[in-house]
């Protein structure tokens, strides 16, 4: 087995394509789309989706709420950003979600994001004191789901006799997952939240930043489970996997790059953005940052920045290095996410020891699968080439 207990897709709900930076072969994030790209994750045995949150993406509320009758066990990781939305009313979304899903939500807690962005939304706290207003918020939320009633006094939040009378399917609460880089993300995982999720940086940079989590839940007496975000690039071998990587960046310009590099660094005051760019410097002659880890995604795009590159065999390698130091949970994508997600189910999962959902779903006489005879399938009396019924 790789280690990897859950395995998560990516809904593009800012738009996909199959070029990073161009304009060429875009698809806009309709809800047509990604319910299609839910539906096949649902289907091939993924676990759950993310949805991202920002002013780029659709509402992830309203997205997760549209696509979820139209699967069946996926989970849907949805992102709640402390400060743009008071702590009781996320607090009756998810256990609403919660109980119409059947218990099929996780939430991603957001409290990092551009400065100016956070402007935008009327947020004009510092990076750690939105940490400490995170801390508040879900200590309320917590204790909201876990039937309390709450009374609250703190600098950032107020609540007086607060309760949720409808409470979610999962007890006490949806698991809660969070990302982050600096000592005040970290602080905040090891106390409050069930998964912590690192961007996809090399395994000896991953384990320095686990170890923190680890004693800062220690101080709690408390354990954390931990994840890991980045794209994936897998073909049947390794230079076909290479050329593809080579092929996502080929319409890149390089004042598109320029201006990326910028926002990413100038404009943000993340620690975790900063340690994304750090690996590339914006440099296109430098970006496997370790074996098989291309930071090549990171040219132009914000956040999670990287991608495992290979065959197969290569890709689950490096996947349970990650495991090995503590990662149970993927949270993977590709460019463009409906085709990648085939061909990540198909090509790694196998490897990984996890069954694909839809292969249960194929005759075992398929002739794709080199069994039987297409006339044994169409036993119906019906050809490929007789006419269709009107």
């Amino acid at each position: 087995m790789s280690g990897i207990r859950d395995f998560y897709w990516f809904l593009p709900t800012g738009g996909d394509g199959a070029y990073l930076g161009s304009g060429d072969a875009q698809r806009p994030a309709t809800n047509r789309y990604l319910r299609e790209i839910a539906e096949a994750v649902d289907r091939l045995g993924y676990d759950g989706v993310l949805l991202p949150t920002g002013r780029g993406c659709e509402d992830a509320w309203t997205i997760a709420s549209s696509i979820v009758t139209h699967t069946e066990r996926l989970r849907f990781l949805v992102a709640v950003r402390p400060g743009t939305v008071l702590p009781s009313e996320a607090a009756r979304q998810a256990s609403a979600f919660d109980r119409l899903s059947e218990g099929r939500l996780a939430v991603n807690v957001v409290v990092g994001g551009r400065p100016s962005e956070l402007a935008g939304d009327g947020i004009f706290l510092g990076h750690d004191e939105r940490y400490a207003q995170a801390h508040e918020f879900l200590h309320i939320w917590r204790a909201l789901l876990s039937g309390e009633r709450v009374d609250f006094n703190g600098k950032h939040y107020h609540l007086k006799a607060g309760h949720e009378p409808f409470p979610p399917v999962q007890q006490p609460y949806p698991p809660l997952f969070l990302g982050g880089s600096s000592p005040a993300a970290q602080a905040l995982a090891g106390e409050q939240v069930d998964v912590y999720l690192s961007w996809g940086e090399p395994p000896a940079h991953v384990a320095e930043k686990l170890a923190g989590v680890r004693a800062e839940a220690a101080k709690h007496g408390r354990t954390v489970r931990f994840g890991i975000r980045l794209h994936l690039i897998v073909r049947d071998t390794e230079a076909e996997a290479w050329a593809a990587a080579e092929r996502l960046i080929s319409r890149l310009a390089d004042d598109v790059i320029e201006q990326a590099q910028h926002a990413q660094t100038v404009e943000s005051d993340s620690v975790g953005q900063q340690r994304m760019t750090a690996l590339h410097n914006g440099d296109r002659r430098k970006l496997e940052v370790s074996p098989n880890l291309w930071a090549g995604v990171g040219l132009v795009r914000g956040g999670a920045g990287t991608a495992l590159v290979g065959d197969p065999q290569t890709v689950a390698e490096r996947l349970r290095e990650y495991a090995a130091l503590g990662i149970d949970t993927v949270i993977a994508s590709g460019f463009p996410h409906l085709e990648e997600a085939y061909r990540v189910a198909e090509l790694l999962f196998p490897v990984l020891g996890r069954e694909r959902a839809a292969s249960r779903a194929v005759p075992p006489a398929s002739p794709f699968l080199g069994g039987g005879s297409l006339s044994g399938i169409l036993d119906n009396g019906r050809s490929l080439t007789a006419p269709r019924p009107k």
